[in-house]
């Protein structure tokens, strides 16, 4: 049971640097974002499959932030 809580006391500890719930949401919302296009589950995909869904996750990345992709 504790274990399922373990996301929102993550949660809740990030809120603590914020001036308001409000300020973190609008944080948290933003950066859940980016952080699901680079956070993969590696234990479940093979090594050339993680490479690939790495590069295409900087393809995107580049593509939204108008930046190079990297070699």
């Amino acid at each position: 049971a504790e274990n399922s809580h373990q996301p929102t006391r993550r949660r809740e500890r990030q809120m603590k640097r914020f001036k308001s719930a409000g300020q973190a949401q609008r944080f948290l919302s933003a950066h859940d974002t980016i952080n699901n296009l680079f956070h993969l589950r590696r234990d479940h995909v093979t090594a050339v499959q993680y490479r690939a869904a790495r590069a295409q996750a900087f393809t995107t990345w580049a593509e939204v932030t108008g930046g190079k992709v990297a070699a």
